[in-house]
């Protein structure tokens, strides 16, 4: 019998599991095979699938009749499909039932190819050539994207590993300035995400704290006082109460925060949502609720939420934190401050959130200590 034309890389004998209850049947198959094949055969489905199941090294191609006593060729086709380890392997019907309904249920249960019998051995030969080629190219493709989703992954870790070696390193420059500041800088961001979390079902807010939000205020919160950086010397390290005249001075560190983010964006020359959030935070951390806060005297919903929340957590950590000008206040004290602030200073909702909060507040206060 002449070779059919097999691809050079095909011509290294592939595997092909025949499964046929009919003794004639597979030697017929397995004689035309054998020259250019490693040919396996099974009597029953059950036996067919015992072979895929005990060999660690799978057939390339299934020849598979329908009709047979105990599992029936759909039946195996089946499970094949069901199993991760072979839902892959191409499986062509082979089989006797020539009516279009039957081909159409093959192909539907997921067959790549269904021949009717007596078979013609150029056929079965194209056929089987065809759909080896086709099986090299799908596993060349799954290939290619696992490659590529290894890639995305790598490169996603590698940009999150950049987000986070910024924030280390603008807010450690924030720290040279103002070392009381630097378990601060943890503990509000702890406190903004425990409070995010909290209200994450609130009907509010239940549109705006996605999981993605809630991570990317976690990373954004440690840059709310990076302003600080250019505030003098005498003003920021001051010991005793400013001014007024320095603590208009002092109040530009939010927008000093938000001009320095901006410009690192600028130079991206695209957004990134972790600084959109942060030049929010930067901003408008100080507004209050009434209005009567700064730098823009924003009130109520206008002041974007990443601001409301960091307000509270913000206000909390400096009433219990030993400052240069001050010193630390009991917990019970700085509570009670922080709840005749409802309605004024901060957002109603959140600050209730916060009342809930009290215990896990003092629980992140104490780990994370000056």
């Amino acid at each position: 019998m002449q070779e059919p034309l097999i691809p050079y890389e095909l011509n290294e004998k592939q595997t092909i599991l025949v499964i046929d209850d009919t003794a004639d049947n597979l030697s017929l198959i397995a004689n035309l095979l054998k020259p250019f094949y490693h040919v396996k055969v099974a009597n029953s489905g059950e036996k067919g699938l015992a072979y895929i199941g005990n060999n660690v090294q799978q057939p390339h191609l299934i020849l598979l009749d329908i009709l047979m006593p105990g599992l029936s060729g759909y039946d195996v086709l089946t499970q094949l499909k069901a199993n991760e380890s072979t839902q892959f392997i191409p499986v062509i019907f082979l089989t006797a039932m020539s009516n279009p309904d039957d081909e159409t249920k093959g192909l539907e249960l997921g067959a790549v190819d269904y021949i009717t019998k007596p078979i013609s051995p150029p056929i079965l030969f194209a056929r089987i050539k065809t759909q080896l080629q086709n099986r090299k190219m799908s596993e060349f493709l799954r290939d290619r994207n696992l490659f590529l989703e290894h890639e995305i992954q790598k490169r996603t870790q590698e940009i999150s590993a950049i987000k986070m070696v910024t924030i280390l390193t603008m807010t450690s420059l924030a720290e040279t300035r103002d070392t009381d500041t630097g378990a601060h800088i943890s503990r509000t961001q702890h406190y903004v995400r425990l409070l995010a979390q909290h209200l994450q079902h609130h009907p509010r807010f239940a549109s705006l704290l996605t999981d993605s939000m809630i991570q990317t205020l976690f990373l954004s919160a440690p840059l709310h006082d990076l302003g600080k950086i250019g505030i003098p010397d005498a003003i920021l390290l001051k010991k005793g109460k400013l001014a007024p005249e320095e603590f208009e001075i002092m109040k530009t560190h939010s927008f000093l925060g938000y001009k320095a983010i901006s410009k690192a964006e600028e130079q991206l020359q695209f957004q990134v949502d972790f600084l959109k959030i942060a030049k929010e935070i930067a901003y408008t951390h100080h507004e209050k609720w009434d209005g009567t806060g700064y730098p823009q005297g924003l009130k109520e919903d206008t002041i974007p939420l990443s601001g409301r929340l960091m307000a509270v957590a913000d206000v909390y950590d400096a009433l219990i934190s030993r400052r240069i000008y001050k010193n630390k206040m009991p917990h019970t004290e700085a509570f009670n401050i922080m709840i005749q602030g409802r309605g004024s200073h901060f957002d109603p909702d959140i600050l209730d959130a916060f009342v809930e909060l009290e215990a896990d507040f003092k629980m992140i206060s104490m780990q994370f200590t000056d």
